[in-house]
């Protein structure tokens, strides 16, 4: 069973390789009981949240787990993906802003993303290493 804070990392990079932008992985296990970890991220588009939403299924697929609940997919604005101890919130940009999920959670510690910096594609090492988690 792959660990909480892999699987967060693991899912941002899947919804990094879509083009997913300002994502963010808030570790939130000491301040809630819903999660450990949550992740955030925007597309400029509905059909760009779609796209995303629908790699980190896939990447769950992969990791050998599920999603237990997606809400939201079908209007494209925000889609909750409740992984058990990984909650992703894929945001069309306005509704982002508008919710400020991050804003809630300020004093919650942010995870680098050792990815975060570069474009999607650009490192096949990078691209090898998350393809096996």
């Amino acid at each position: 069973m792959i660990k909480s804070k892999e699987k967060a990392i693991a899912l941002a990079y899947a919804a990094w390789e879509k083009k997913a932008q300002d994502t963010a992985v808030i570790e939130i296990r000491a301040l809630s009981d819903v999660a450990d970890y949550f992740l955030v991220c925007s597309a400029d588009s509905d059909r760009g949240v779609k796209t995303i939403v629908d790699n980190i299924e896939e990447k769950l697929k992969e990791l050998g787990e599920r999603a237990i609940g997606v809400e939201g997919y079908t209007e494209g604005k925000w889609v909750l993906i409740d992984a058990v101890d990984v909650v992703v919130h894929v945001f069309y940009e306005p509704v982002r802003r508008f919710y400020d999920i991050e804003g809630l959670w300020i004093d919650a510690p942010r995870i680098k993303l050792p990815f975060e910096n570069r474009f999607p594609n650009q490192s096949k090492e990078l691209e090898k290493d998350f393809s096996r988690r």
